[in-house]
């Protein structure tokens, strides 16, 4: 069992940045995959990032490549979303979720473990 807990959302203006944070807890959090996504209003779930256990593999979607940074810290059990240059379109509640076999994936239905999310709303 992993439990994940995210904080950081809020709501800013377009260009501000924001960092969210996923806290975990439960199964050894330094051995699994994590990633990111978020869903808008009348939207599928989407990916946004993914990093590997140790931090060196790490994979965005391309509406947010160069401007969210995905890490990760297993000595806090935390991973970690920094978004920067905020767009309108940014808006949507972002899940973290855990990954807890084989690596990394942009897939959502791989992930086996899902935080409550957390709102981001970027106004122009």
């Amino acid at each position: 069992q992993v439990q994940l807990v995210e904080s950081g959302g809020g709501a800013v203006q377009a260009g501000d940045s924001l960092r969210l944070s996923c806290a975990a807890s439960g199964r050894t959090f330094s051995s699994v995959a994590m990633g990111w996504f978020r869903q808008a209003p009348g939207n599928a779930r989407e990916f946004v990032s993914t990093i590997d256990w140790s931090g060196a593999l790490r994979y965005y979607a391309d509406s947010v490549k160069g401007r969210f940074t995905i890490s990760r810290d297993n000595a806090k059990n935390t991973v970690y979303l920094e978004m920067s240059s905020l767009k309108p379109e940014d808006t949507a509640v972002y899940y973290c979720a855990a990954k807890t076999t084989g690596g990394t994936s942009i897939l959502a239905y791989q992930y086996n473990y899902w935080g409550q999310g957390t709102q981001v709303t970027v106004s122009s």
